[in-house]
């Protein structure tokens, strides 16, 4: 199937910052491509979101107050005023109006104040519109749907951004797997909306496909990369087989957490107990379970049913054969990575005419660790501002731009050979760039991923596949991880526990790794 290979405005990737983007830009008259490897919903992070989006009302000033409390005191102020400040009207513009989305408590006739709203840990106030705890998959849906239906789009799904096409300094496309070829495909703009980095975890709340595209295309083009060494891990996921998390909002209804001999825990170490911040909590979980063997989330208190409250949770407890009534087994995960391509308020990187939006960005926003349910706001807010700046680009001549396809030419590697360069990985950053890191783990982790990368790097010369080029991508971010976490000192989800004792390598580029 062809696409065509010019556009005034391509975004990467088809989450609610790609959606927003590519909304946004259509809307002010550019020509959209969309080109993402999903071929369904359930490809994109935002899918899998549960609790909901934090929204204002009257309280824009301890909503600004909880997210950088949230941060460790990390968030940049800049960013967090145009989170807070255009929250109402993207949600009333994007969600509301445009795509209807039906939060609970809505009615046709009643305002967004009167919706249904749920509180999360360190919100100070219930301010989070929600769809029962599956959220994200009514927003998405929709919103595809709506944009697949508009002409001045165009949708390549199921086909693999490789590589950001650049000349003289300027971003002017990216390199696209498709059907087994490569086509160069040009846009006026560039956005980067890839989502986050959970294929480089053994244990991640994020759908398969989170490799780390976007940060890695960037990383390689000479763009800014900022805060990689903030991983949030969420601290309530199941972790039996076909693992879920266990939304925030169970906890922000009543639901505890108690160790293998039935004691809560968290209110000795924090005073918000299970409503801390998302890594007390789940470094508190952790601890628990290594003391304990076990913690489990007591869903008992929460009133009056929590069928009633949570009955998409609830189903999944019941394919599980999970006693509701002993409570829901819970370990950290991997979730959702704070850092990334740098960007400012508009969306734009230190590359020209490259763009992103979403968890793919550090917006700046989030500091050191994510306020709960803020991350599909930033996505709106990010993709909003980028496509509306893309816009007004244009495209340049680009028949004078050379360009060269990936060679092709040795033999495809056999599955295992990824799969277990994956293992590697993922061991590794499990064990060494998790929850708490040492400076002794971090200086191994960041050798045997050298190691990693020159492999990766020496089959992607001469082959090419989605498989080899995702795990490329993972192994650059977890090198970026592992190497910011070795220079930087411990905040929020970033937590040395031994002194620091690596080299400084500030001034490094990913090509010196």
């Amino acid at each position: 199937m062809s696409f065509s290979n010019q556009t005034d405005v391509l975004v990467i990737g088809s989450g609610i910052a790609g959606c927003a983007a590519a909304l946004t830009a259509a809307r002010n008259g550019a020509s959209v491509t969309v080109v993402t490897k999903a071929t369904e919903p359930s490809d994109a992070s935002t899918d899998w979101a549960q609790g909901g989006i934090a929204v204002t009302g009257n309280d824009p000033e301890s909503f600004r107050k909880d997210i950088i409390e949230a941060s460790a005191g990390e968030a940049q102020p800049e960013a967090v005023d145009a989170l807070v400040n255009n929250a109402r009207d993207v949600v009333d513009d994007i969600l509301i109006n445009t795509l209807e989305i039906p939060f609970d408590g809505a009615t046709p006739t009643a305002p967004l104040d009167a919706y249904d709203r749920g509180r999360e840990a360190a919100h100070s106030e219930r301010r989070i519109l929600h769809v029962d705890t599956t959220t994200g998959e009514h927003i998405l849906r929709p919103f595809l749907a709506q944009l697949k239906s508009d002409n001045r789009i165009e949708f390549v799904d199921d086909a693999m951004a490789l590589e950001l096409l650049t000349h003289e300094g300027r971003v002017h496309g990216v390199s696209v797997l498709r059907d087994d070829s490569v086509t160069s495909v040009f846009g006026g703009a560039t956005i980067l909306a890839t989502g986050g980095i959970g294929a480089c975890y053994e244990t991640s709340t994020n759908p398969g496909g989170a490799t780390g595209d976007g940060i890695a295309m960037a990383a390689l083009a000479g763009a800014r990369i900022a805060d990689m060494q903030y991983v949030q891990f969420h601290p309530t996921a199941y972790p039996g087989p076909e693992p879920f998390l266990v939304s925030e909002a169970v906890r922000g209804e009543g639901a505890v957490l108690r160790n293998a001999t039935g004691d809560r825990f968290m209110p000795d170490i924090h005073p918000d107990a299970e409503l801390a911040p998302r890594d007390i909590v789940a470094r508190g979980v952790a601890a628990e379970r290594e003391r304990t063997g076990e913690v489990r989330l007591d869903v008992t208190p929460v009133d009056p049913d929590f069928n009633r409250a949570f009955p998409g949770l609830t189903s999944r407890c019941n394919d599980r054969k999970i006693d509701l009534e002993l409570g829901i087994p819970v370990a950290p995960a991997e979730h959702y990575l704070c850092g990334g391509v740098a960007v400012n308020t508009d969306g734009e990187t230190t590359l020209d005419r490259l763009y992103a939006a979403g968890e793919c960005a550090r917006t700046g926003v989030h500091g050191a660790n994510r306020l709960a349910s803020t991350s599909l706001l930033e996505g709106l807010v990010w993709g909003r501002a980028a496509g509306q700046q893309a816009a007004q680009v244009g495209i340049d001549d680009i028949t004078s731009i050379e360009t060269s396809s990936p060679l092709d030419r040795d033999p495809a590697l056999p599955s295992s050979f990824v799969d277990g360069k994956y293992r590697r990985l993922r061991n590794t950053m499990e064990t060494a760039v998790g929850i708490e890191r040492t400076d002794a783990g971090l200086s191994e982790a960041r050798s045997t991923l050298r190691r990693l990368k020159g492999e990766a790097d020496a089959y992607t010369r001469t082959r090419v596949s989605q498989s080899l080029y995702e795990l490329r991508n993972a192994t650059i971010c977890g090198l970026l991880i592992t190497r910011a976490a070795s220079e930087a000192p411990s905040a929020g989800c970033h937590q040395i526990v031994d002194t620091k004792t690596a080299e400084s390598t500030v001034g490094e580029t990913i090509a010196d790794d």
